[in-house]
């Protein structure tokens, strides 16, 4: 198998366990989920931004896999740098143990692998 083929796989699966996972996390934001909820108060965070990331979380993943759409996506991978760094270091104010950082910054890889990987048709052209 060719480099290109490589490339084009290791996007697609970057990109289903990291960006097109918040659909997932988005959905389960909106729906008030015992887990997200608990997240929150624990946080010390106030529960409507579980609708507020919700939201934002679904719309992303829908501008990561919409095709030619290139502005948006570097929008939508800026906004999953923010939300996860900021998850990463929320957990770490908080003082809890290293799986709950780790997580976000799990992802956060994932995110940032999909978003060099992705495919020319992909990248916002300047110039």
């Amino acid at each position: 198998m060719n480099q290109s083929r490589w490339r084009t796989i290791a996007y697609w699966v970057t990109t289903i366990l990291g960006p097109a996972s918040f659909v997932i996390g988005g959905t389960l934001f909106l729906m008030g989920a015992e887990q997200p909820v608990e997240q929150m108060k624990h946080l010390g965070l106030p529960l409507y931004l579980l609708n507020i990331l919700g939201v934002w979380k679904l719309l992303g993943a829908i501008a990561v896999l919409l095709p030619r759409t290139p502005l948006l996506k570097e929008w939508a991978y800026a906004g999953f740098f923010f939300h996860l760094s900021g998850a990463a270091a929320a957990h770490a104010l908080a003082g809890d143990g290293f799986t709950a950082i780790a997580q976000p910054l799990v992802f956060l890889a994932l995110t940032i692998a999909s978003y060099l990987l992705r495919p020319a048709s992909r990248r916002l052209q300047l110039g």
